[in-house]
C-alpha cells in the first residue's frame, strides 16, 4: 500500500521537517501498541516550498503474532497517522482489511 502526504513550509526561513508514519489496528485479538512508527523521512524544505513525502507499507507492517504464534494480517480497521511526531500527529486517516 502506498500512502503519500504534502508537507509545505509555511515559515520564513528553510527547515527541515521528519514526516512519521504511525499505524495502529483499532481491534486485535492480542494487545498492541497504539502508535506503531511504520517510517520516516527528513525532508527540507525552502520558505514557501511543498513537496509530496511517500510511504510504501507491506504486509509485514500490518502484521502481528497472534496467540497461536503465528504472524498474521488480522481483518479489521487500521489507522494510519502522520505527523512530526508520536504526540503531534497532523493528519489521518483509515483502512478496512477483510477476509482472513
Amino acid at each position: 500500500m502506498t500512502i503519500t502526504c504534502d508537507v509545505t513550509n509555511t515559515g520564513s526561513r528553510e527547515g527541515d521537517e521528519v514526516v512519521q508514519l504511525y499505524t495502529h489496528e483499532v481491534v486485535t485479538s492480542v494487545t498492541t501498541y497504539e502508535k506503531n512508527l511504520r517510517g520516516f523521512e527528513r525532508v527540507h524544505l525552502q520558505p514557501g516550498e511543498k513537496r509530496t513525502v511517500t510511504f510504501n507499507l507491506t504486509r509485514d507492517d500490518l502484521a502481528l503474532w497472534d496467540r497461536q504464534l503465528h504472524f498474521v494480517v488480522e481483518p479489521g480497521k487500521f489507522k494510519i497517522m502522520i505527523g512530526s511526531g508520536s504526540e503531534d500527529i497532523r493528519l489521518t486517516g483509515e483502512f478496512q482489511i477483510t477476509g482472513s
